[in-house]
């Protein structure tokens, strides 16, 4: 085997102030494989998951799941109330664990107050991330003269009339 001292010395010099090595003439060196465990090729975990699988594990760890059961809920409001009265009511509000439905009319709405805790059990049932603890029933909407979240008792607007 040669090693550095057979070489011209120029190209010796040369090698050694460029901070190379010979190449031709030291011996090489073999890579040691590391075993890192995660990316061998049989390691537990690496099976091929289902698309629903990977996306339930993404909504999970990103902390998605309640706001997309909140909107699964309104989606599927057809399902959970039932199809006559999801023809005459639809979900417009969920604030603080309240769910706001409003109805076609205040008789729809004074229905839907006796049937409260049936629907509300069927929505904790098939949604329990959504974070429904009550349902508040409206009736249609009407004209209010009140603007903002503050607002002085008395006849409004009208006051001024006579």
């Amino acid at each position: 085997m040669t090693d550095e001292s057979e070489l011209p010395e120029t190209m010796a010099t040369y090698l050694r102030l460029r901070g190379l090595e010979p190449s031709p003439y030291r011996k090489k060196k073999r890579r040691r494989r590391v075993d890192d465990g995660e990316n061998a090729p049989f390691a537990p975990g690496r099976d091929p998951r289902g698309l629903g699988d990977v996306l339930s594990s993404l909504t999970r760890s990103a902390g998605w799941e309640p706001q997309l059961s909140r909107e699964d809920l309104v989606r599927t409001w057809d399902d959970v109330a039932g199809a006559d009265t999801a023809a005459h009511t639809r979900p417009v509000a969920l604030d603080a664990g309240i769910l706001t439905i409003q109805a076609d009319s205040t008789a729809w709405a004074k229905q839907l107050q006796l049937m409260r805790a049936h629907i509300l059990s069927e929505i904790i049932r098939r949604f329990p991330e959504a974070g429904v603890e009550a349902i508040r029933f409206v009736g249609p909407d009407v004209p209010s003269w009140k603007w903002g979240p503050r607002a002085v008792p008395g006849r409004g607007p009208r006051d001024t009339y006579g």
